[in-house]
């Protein structure tokens, strides 16, 4: 007998909220392990561009079981996607935004710790908020608005630690860190909202747009590696500095890029914000484990703030949301801060 409908998609959920979080920590703790540990330091940029060819075979191996045979395959690529170069062309934008994102992210965290890294890159919500309300039309609730700038304050103080907080073997740069980090922010909330917007304009899957965007991408991104580093590959080759923890960072980065979509359609905004809340704990342990970060009370307690508008925002910042507003579980993560906060 198979389980009724219900209990099917609970379980599910619970499998995207696990995988969304494990991913999202682990990405940012391998990626800052491969960018601040090691002597031959490989080029961020052909690894961002590996990670576009490989969500793009993903994106057609899944696009081939959706349409059920190779027949109907080859018929969609050629409607929609080689047949179509204005929609090529539309999709393009994101490829190239979602293209520099990328590439930030990796100087971000070549000169920030990953647990202040995960908490700032949560500036993408209001960002997103606000390009939400610029670009969809939308409006919203004063409680929202609060959720915004409860979660700035946080991220500001968040960046007043102790020097030499962690050990590595590198060189840092905070300010530069800092700038990518806030570019990469910006890119996160323009382009999400310009895909959504893509998204909703027509009744084409979502691995064909999926599709559409990653040719763009790696075009985007060949050109990227030719400008940036192209000497230097042409010297030490494509995939210089290459190990297998890199190869594990370009796997979650692909993996993660594709998951967010399907987290989008199949679950609910309390569960991605739980997920990404659960995602800045488990990536903090981790720098504390791996890189030596040291915490204090007050640090984590300015974590947890940056948590709490989480339930509150991510109502406002995907194209799946509810109408409800999580108060409840908001409040529950203000009165933990409040309690910690006393004691620093």
């Amino acid at each position: 007998m198979s389980p009724p409908k219900e209990n099917v998609s609970l379980l599910f959920k619970l499998y995207c909220l696990t995988v969304m979080t494990l991913v999202a920590a682990t990405y940012t703790v391998a990626l800052r392990y491969t960018r601040t540990v090691g002597a031959e330091l490989y080029f961020s940029t052909t690894a961002v561009c590996i990670t576009e060819v490989i969500k793009l075979f993903l994106s057609v191996g899944i696009l081939a079981r959706e349409s059920g045979s190779l027949a109907r395959l080859i018929t969609s690529l050629k409607e929609n996607v080689f047949g179509s170069p204005k929609e090529l062309l539309k999709l393009s934008v994101p490829s190239l935004v979602y293209a520099v994102q990328n590439n930030m992210a990796f100087v971000a965290l070549s000169n920030l710790d990953a647990a202040v890294y995960q908490v700032t890159y949560q500036l993408k919500i209001p960002c997103t908020a606000l390009c939400t309300v610029l670009m969809l039309n939308r409006t919203l609730s004063k409680l929202q608005w609060f959720s915004v700038f409860m979660l700035c304050g946080g991220v500001i103080l968040v960046q007043w630690k102790p020097a030499q907080a962690t050990k590595v073997q590198v060189e840092q740069n905070p300010w530069l860190g800092f700038g990518a980090i806030t570019i990469a922010v910006l890119c996160s909330g323009f382009a999400g909202v310009y895909f959504e917007k893509v998204l909703k304009s027509s009744d084409t899957s979502l691995w064909v747009r999926n599709i559409q965007m990653y040719l763009s991408g790696i075009v985007v991104t060949l050109v990227g590696v030719y400008m940036s580093d192209g000497a230097q590959v042409l010297e030490k080759g494509f995939f210089y500095g290459y190990t297998c923890f890199v190869w594990l960072v370009i796997f979650l980065a692909s993996v993660g890029g594709l998951y967010t979509s399907v987290v989008v359609k199949y679950t609910d905004n309390i569960m991605k914000g739980f997920s990404a809340a659960a995602a800045i704990v488990l990536s903090t342990v981790a720098s504390v484990v791996l890189f030596g970060l040291q915490i204090s009370k007050c640090l984590f307690a300015i974590r947890f703030d940056c948590m709490c508008p989480l339930p509150c925002q991510q109502t406002v910042c995907s194209s799946y949301q509810s109408n409800h507003t999580y108060v409840f579980n908001s409040f529950e993560f203000s009165c933990f801060y409040l309690g910690l906060l006393r004691d620093c």
